[in-house]
């Protein structure tokens, strides 16, 4: 008996599965210990319950598109321990699977309580952790539980921990990350990480107006966090002491509103109308960035570098997004890349299916970037 931690905290719609990619990348793993006659016990959490049962976070609903990936059955337990779980895996024949319900119907599970966890070590005689974005998390089934139990990781966990590893911990250089976002303040751990790790860090998205304002730069309306500036001064002077080059960009796509189709101009950035807003780089500056990535080995890319969401600010993020898929189909780019926006934006440019590596993991690739100690990943290490 496997227990098997996964993610299948899956978009919904009409009470349908309507992304199956995390479904998809746990395949490998339940197939290569069916196969072998395990019975596999897979456990998830599905939205923030809270500690209580609610109805509409029931991982009841996505058993038939998970039965539909694996070609066989999958059986579901009411509940993820007690009496309800304890038959359903009971009944499990070798090479059979079992879902269990929402592991955070239970605030064990958020609390990494020892007295949870003992119960759902009781389902199984061994332990696989294929759910590298909840690794961030040290809860009861991804810290206690690997320690209960003989523990391992998944297929689709190890092959996340080669890829970040070789983009970042032992990288081809030069070696170039693209950071992009809102806001500083939400990724200010990150940055102060990777000035000290890369060789070109480029800075888009709402972010790069913090640092073009501490610059001296007047940004007009654009969302910007003045009261961050003397922040992003620090980074750079951090960036400085390090041999790190901070890219931001010298043209910039501008508008008054953030609208489709709205009528725009691209500009300097030291020629930002006091009344517009910065929403996109400009046609230089994607050309500019291309040809710098064009000179890397590695890339590791975490958010757009504007708001790709509205057309036609999604012009420098296809541009570029685009520039990277090509080398690396050349075999002259590794590229890695992660986060939800950033994927949405891959996959729009029409590049997603070209780069090395995409993580679908969120926080956990977010708090790798910040050079952060994973939980479910150290605990499996123990």
């Amino acid at each position: 008996r496997v227990l098997l931690r996964a993610d299948l905290n899956v978009p919904m719609h009409g009470g349908q599965v309507s992304d199956a990619t995390r479904i998809e990348r746990l395949l490998p793993t339940v197939k290569n210990l069916t196969e072998r006659g395990a019975r596999v016990v897979v456990t998830s959490h599905f939205g923030r319950p809270k500690g209580q049962v609610v109805p509409g976070m029931s991982l009841a609903a996505v058993v038939p598109a998970l039965s539909a990936a694996l070609g066989q059955p999958v059986a579901f337990a009411e509940d993820c321990v007690g009496e309800a779980a304890t038959a359903v895996v009971g009944g499990l024949a070798d090479g059979q699977v079992a879902l269990l319900e929402n592991l955070r119907f239970h605030a064990g599970e958020e609390q990494n309580d020892p007295e949870f966890a003992a119960r759902l070590a009781g389902l199984g005689d061994c332990y696989v952790n294929d759910a590298f974005s909840c690794a961030h998390r040290a809860h009861a089934s991804t810290e206690a539980l690997a320690r209960l139990l003989p523990a391992a990781a998944g297929l689709g966990m190890a092959a996340e921990l080669r890829a970040l590893g070789g983009a970042l911990d032992t990288p081809e250089r030069p070696l170039a990350t693209i950071i992009g976002g809102a806001k500083v303040s939400t990724k200010l751990e990150v940055l102060n990480n990777l000035v000290a790790r890369v060789d070109v860090l480029i800075i888009g998205g709402g972010m790069a107006n913090t640092f073009l304002h501490a610059r001296g730069v007047d940004v007009g309306r654009s969302l910007c966090e003045h009261e961050l500036a003397d922040t992003a001064r620090d980074v750079e002077t951090r960036a400085a002491a390090a041999g790190c080059t901070i890219v931001l960009p010298d043209n910039v796509v501008v508008a008054a509103e953030l609208e489709a189709g709205v009528a725009h101009q691209t500009v300097s950035t030291e020629e930002v109308p006091a009344d517009a807003m910065i929403f996109d780089i400009g046609p230089a500056s994607a050309l500019d960035l291309s040809k710098r990535l064009g000179e890397c080995r590695t890339l590791v890319w975490n958010g757009p570098l504007g708001a790709f969401e509205t057309p036609p600010f999604d012009a420098g993020t296809n541009a570029v997004a685009r520039a990277a898929a090509e080398l690396t189909a050349a075999g002259r780019l590794t590229s890695v890349a992660g986060g939800g926006d950033t994927l949405a934006a891959l996959a729009q440019a029409g590049a997603a299916d070209r780069f090395s590596y995409l993580s679908t993991a969120g926080g956990a690739f977010l708090d790798w970037l910040a050079g952060k100690t994973l939980p479910g990943v150290s605990a499996l290490e123990a």
